[in-house]
């Protein structure tokens, strides 16, 4: 699944526990009708994706929705949803391209060898 929107928070990367697991939360609004703020949690090595993001920034984040069960201490099961992302791309520089821009219609040459008659050789 992916989401699309607009950087509005990165927070900084935090260890947890003694194995040192890493999680590092972004958010962004969503441009629709009816914007949404969305919380995504990078973990481990993918933290480091976040870097070279920043505040502002038009993002697409590639995500898995994850559910885990918990029960607590008197017995009662909950459930706990969360968004991972794994891959995050940034639209700006998507719109703009990468791609070098065309030459001017002047520096092509007219074809010199074309025969009216052998427009169509299709087979049908």
């Amino acid at each position: 699944m992916e989401v699309q929107g607009k950087i509005k928070m990165i927070d900084e990367t935090k260890t947890y526990g003694n194995n040192g697991f890493r999680k590092r939360e972004v958010v962004i609004t969503t441009e629709e009708q009816y914007p949404q703020h969305i919380m995504i949690e990078f973990v481990q090595d993918k933290t480091d994706l976040l870097n070279n993001f920043q505040v502002g920034q038009n993002v697409k984040i590639s995500i898995n929705l994850r559910g885990r069960e918990w029960v607590n201490p008197q017995g009662e099961t909950k459930y706990f949803n969360s968004i991972q992302g794994w891959r995050i791309e940034n639209m700006d520089q998507a719109v703009s391209g990468d791609m070098p821009p065309l030459p001017p219609e002047d520096a092509f040459e007219p074809a010199s060898d074309f025969n009216e008659d052998d427009h169509d050789d299709l087979p049908f």
